[in-house]
């Protein structure tokens, strides 16, 4: 399980950048495409994150 929530979290990050790119193409508002954008850094910083070595 410990390998799962990273793989993931950065799946969930290309689907929210195939998102952002969507929202851009399609002219959502901007502030749909920053969200969408912010989301996708938080899960590909979390899933790198996970993966890098620490105490525990």
């Amino acid at each position: 399980m410990g390998s799962v929530l990273p793989t993931l979290l950065l799946i969930l990050a290309g689907v929210l950048v195939g998102g952002v790119w969507s929202l851009h193409r399609q002219g959502a508002p901007r502030s749909a495409v920053v969200i969408t954008a912010l989301l996708a850094v938080v899960a590909t910083v979390g899933g790198v994150l996970w993966l890098l070595p620490g105490e525990g």
